[in-house]
């Protein structure tokens, strides 16, 4: 049982509905820092990354409130709508991309008893909300009214379902290793080894279609520039445009957080039989990890160059796809050999 069961059993039943929203305002807030600041923190590691300062003026040398200043700026600059766009989806869309980002980390356990919920299914949970978001950017691309955000849409609904595939197979070896779907128990199979030892070429494929799923270089074709002018929010702007890149940022957040859970252990220290768990410690690790991830994504951002779009697709269907299968059938046999 968590703290927060203990809180909910202790309480009245009509007040757990201000806990639950009282903890989802803590988890938006956490969110929303962590967005300001990885904004900021992607800046200044490209910027060292090519030779160049990054932010430096606004917030003094480092530039620490420069991300905040541009927050301002989207949601002070004026909401622009084309006149041929259809309405209600137009206004729907950002909504419908950003939603599915914030719920998917209420079944992501941070810590052994920090935890929104703990459900059976937490991993096949996450799965099936995060499709949704395809659903936001598709609707955006169709009701903008503009062949290039529809281009950019398209794009998107063959990515997604290009490489969630590969995503999702990528895991089956960890669920055949713990025979769950339950994700605190997939950390708790991990408290003598990680799943990234045990399974690193699911980590591999895992990371790259997640990226994929991301939307982030070299897989950004839905928002290509070059031939797109910026895809499926070309006509989008002020908050509304603000609240794509805030998806993009969230499932960042949430991806970084499911892969230190799924693969490293999450607040497991990294040698067993150390003790530093007992301590308290357990946070620190899932942090460590957390952000170890993160810069990962990061740096392949700024390396690596955009795909072409054929080239997407067949990476997806031809390399990754063949080789999750391999996984699984591997998977399969080193359970069955030495389990």
């Amino acid at each position: 049982m968590t703290w927060i069961d203990s809180l909910l059993q202790s309480q009245p039943s009509w007040t757990n509905f201000a806990i639950f929203a009282g903890l989802g305002v803590t988890m938006l807030s956490i969110t929303l820092g962590f967005v300001t600041f990885a904004i900021l923190a992607e800046r200044k590691v490209m910027g060292y990354m090519q030779l160049r300062h990054g932010p430096n003026r606004v917030g003094g040398r480092f530039g620490l409130l420069q991300s905040v200043a541009d927050i301002l700026k989207l949601l002070l600059k004026e909401d622009t709508r084309p006149k041929q766009a259809d309405k209600t989806l137009f206004v729907l869309a950002p909504v419908i991309a950003y939603a599915p980002a914030f719920l998917v980390i209420a079944v992501i356990p941070f810590t052994e008893a920090f935890k929104f919920t703990d459900i059976g299914v937490g991993l096949l949970y996450y799965i099936a909300i995060s499709g949704i978001s395809t659903i936001g950017i598709v609707t955006a691309g169709w009701a903008s009214n503009n062949k290039y955000a529809l281009m950019g849409g398209m794009r998107a609904a063959a990515q997604m379902i290009s490489y969630e595939i590969p995503l999702v197979m990528s895991v089956i070896g960890i669920i055949l290793f713990t025979g769950s779907l339950n994700l605190v128990e997939i950390v708790q199979a991990q408290e003598n080894i990680a799943f990234i030892f045990l399974q690193p070429i699911a980590f591999l494929i895992f990371l790259i279609a997640g990226t994929a799923e991301l939307n982030r270089t070299p897989f950004d074709l839905p928002e290509a520039e070059s031939e797109l002018v910026a895809g499926y929010h070309v006509e989008y702007s002020g908050f509304r445009w603000a609240f794509f890149m805030l998806s993009e940022y969230v499932y960042l957040f949430a991806l970084s957080a499911l892969i230190t859970v799924l693969f490293l252990g999450g607040w497991n220290a990294p040698i067993p039989g150390i003790g530093l768990n007992e301590i308290g410690l357990g946070a620190v690790w899932f942090t460590i990890k957390f952000i170890v991830i993160v810069f990962l994504f990061m740096w392949m951002r700024i390396t690596f160059p955009r795909l072409r779009a054929d080239q997407l697709m067949e990476f997806g269907w031809k390399v990754l796809l063949p080789i999750a299968l391999a996984n699984i059938f591997l998977s399969a046999l080193i359970k069955e050999l030495f389990f």
